[in-house]
Parts: C-alpha cells; sequence; structure tokens
C-alpha cells in the first residue's frame, strides 16, 4: 500500500506528519506545524483532533464539519512568533476548497498560545483593532 500525502502539502507522508498529531504520539512543536495539522484534521474530518487543538475559552460548544468540503490546498502566507521557544504566535493562511464543484477559499491570521507546553488554537486575530 502506497503511503498518502499529508493535506497539508508538507512533502511528507500522512502519517510522518500530521497524522502524528492527530493519533497523539507527538504534538506539534510549532504554531505553523498546530496550523497546517489543524488544515489537516479539516481535510480528514477530524473533529476530535480539532477540539482538542482548540483553547477551551474560544471553542464552540457544536463543531460540525461539512462532509461535502473538500480541502484542496494550503498556502501559508506569513508566520510571527510561534516559535519552539515563543508563548504565542500567529500565521496567516489562506485554505482552498471544492463545494458541489466551485472553488473557494478562507483566509485568515490565526492567533496561537502554549499552554502546558502544547499549541492551541485561540482564534482570528481582530484586524479592526
Amino acid at each position: 500500500m502506497t503511503p498518502t500525502r499529508c493535506p497539508c502539502l508538507s512533502g511528507e507522508t500522512y502519517d510522518d506528519c500530521c497524522g502524528r498529531f492527530h493519533t497523539g504520539r507527538a504534538h506539534a512543536p510549532t504554531a505553523e506545524q498546530l496550523m497546517r495539522s489543524r488544515y489537516a484534521a479539516f481535510a480528514v474530518g477530524d473533529v476530535g483532533y480539532l477540539r482538542r487543538t482548540w483553547h477551551p475559552r474560544t471553542c464552540p460548544a457544536d463543531l460540525d464539519l461539512d462532509p461535502a468540503v473538500r480541502w484542496t490546498r494550503l498556502d501559508v502566507l506569513d508566520v510571527r512568533g510561534g516559535g519552539p521557544f515563543d508563548a504565542a504566535g500567529t500565521v496567516e493562511f489562506r485554505a482552498h476548497h471544492r463545494l458541489d464543484g466551485e472553488r473557494g477559499s478562507q483566509h485568515e491570521v490565526s492567533r496561537f498560545v502554549r499552554e502546558g507546553g502544547r499549541w492551541l488554537y485561540v482564534g482570528p486575530v481582530d484586524e479592526t483593532r
């Protein structure tokens, strides 16, 4: 069986890349890797991982993924902080998808914090401030 390429488009196989984070074998060491693994979780439908990596203060009570959405590409546009020795960081990205044959994308500057040695997604940066 041929290994599956990771949906985050790192060039690695899913098991060696985001799959190890999804299964709990490892934790994402940077904010960018957490963002990539969260994108991959959307692509493979792993709601549990999304909830585990979402800051409890901002995690929605209900999280339903639309199975009709097919995530096709991730572009990381900018990374600020979020390294192995940082406590916070932001990652700007554009996630491309297809729904009912139509192409679309989601653009976001996401905020991440590290608590207890693990990176967590807080939410989009409020760019109106």
